[in-house]
């Protein structure tokens, strides 16, 4: 790595560090004092509310990180630009894209660093803060969500309808289970009635204990009952899961990337409406982490000025498409949400605007041109 090359990265890491942490130190304020009537009433300790915190650091970071790259890089460039520092390397001989390639290779450190969050943590710390918020209030130290209660399930593939008391995420076991099985035409022909149902993912089998097993004729009458109230009843080839069975029950913007192709797989005889939010989330996580990339391509640009007028025009404009951006990707996010456009076309629409305007920009610096010469040529007569 050359002199210069270092310098470009010294001068742009130390703004780029005070705006992270600046923006970081501004959501822990809001958040704190959005939720700290319940910590002091709960009296929770600081050591709870700090494990909270870094908890959702990975879902903040990949809201801020974008937003302090852009406001460092605008910081970095133009203070570069007044100096006539990029000047002097643009004469000595360097390209615009030379002198920017320290920075555009920061964009995509910061791009696979976000892909890194984006694939786990940072849908993990999302699912964990309602619930964590809860069990906190409670006066609780753990901070993961427990159970799901009361919870119904219907795989449509099978006819069977689950209902379930009780389940703590992440075990292979069910409190409280009651399995209506229906025919074609939406009968009832037996239910089945337990305790307490496991499922054995080496060999796909549902272990029933303590229940009973209820058999309905054609016109709905009881015409068996089999209780099993000391034995176990093993029963083979459903293919309901628990992770399945309560996946149903979690938001797709919960889910992981992995979480979210495992919920499409499994549930893919699901209503193409209802997955729908899960296809633009999956794609959403994907395309998340290069608004970094996409940021670096639009201000820097905008950043690389040669007057004050153009200083504050790239501030501003820089700032809007930002904030555009944003508006961008919930407006598309809904509409790929209600199946009004794919989800890819919802998830990667506005980066690629983005970045299609930021390599646009870019061009013309390079070529030491600018829009308003471009327009005053066309529009104002010779």
């Amino acid at each position: 790595m050359k002199i210069l090359d270092r310098y470009i990265l010294r001068s742009f890491l130390e703004p780029f560090i005070i705006c992270t942490l600046g923006f970081l130190a501004i959501w822990l304020i809001f958040d704190l004092s959005d939720n700290i009537r319940d910590f002091i009433e709960a009296k929770a300790s600081l050591k709870i509310i700090a494990a909270f915190y870094l908890s959702q650091l990975p879902a903040m970071m990949v809201i801020v990180l974008p937003v302090g790259m852009l406001l460092a890089l605008l910081f970095c460039l133009s203070r570069m630009s007044r100096t006539n520092e990029i000047i002097s390397q643009l004469t000595a001989g360097r390209s615009l894209i030379r002198v920017l390639s320290p920075l555009l290779a920061i964009g995509l450190l910061c791009t696979g660093g976000l892909w890194q969050l984006n694939q786990k943590l940072a849908p993990q710390a999302e699912a964990t803060k309602k619930a964590a918020l809860e069990q906190i209030s409670r006066g609780r130290k753990s901070m993961v969500q427990e159970a799901i209660e009361a919870h119904l399930f219907r795989d449509r593939k099978t006819g069977r309808t689950w209902y379930v008391e009780k389940h703590r995420m992440g075990s292979n076991s069910l409190q409280g289970v009651v399995i209506v099985q229906q025919d074609e035409e939406g009968r009832i022909t037996e239910k089945w009635y337990a305790t307490r149902a496991d499922w054995d993912p080496r060999t796909g089998r549902w272990i029933l204990f303590r229940g009973m097993r209820v058999e309905f004729d054609l016109e709905g009458n009881e015409v068996k009952r089999e209780p099993f109230v000391e034995t176990v009843r093993a029963i083979e080839g459903w293919p309901e899961t628990t992770w399945r069975i309560s996946s149903s029950n979690l938001e797709p913007q919960s889910l992981t990337v992995a979480e979210l192709h495992r919920y499409l797989e499994q549930n893919h005889d699901f209503p193409e409406i209802n997955l729908a939010p899960y296809r633009t989330w999956l794609q959403h996580r994907l395309a998340l982490p290069w608004s970094c990339f996409a940021v670096v391509l639009i201000a820097a640009p905008l950043g690389v000025v040669f007057n004050r007028r153009g200083v504050l025009a790239g501030v501003a404009s820089s700032i809007f498409i930002f904030f555009g951006m944003i508006f961008a990707t919930n407006l598309f996010l809904a509409l790929g949400k209600g199946m009004r456009v794919t989800p890819v076309v919802a998830a990667w629409t506005p980066n690629l605007v983005v970045a299609i305007i930021g390599l646009f920009l870019l061009y013309l610096r390079s070529s030491n041109r600018d829009l308003a010469s471009i327009f005053s040529r066309r529009v104002l007569p010779r």
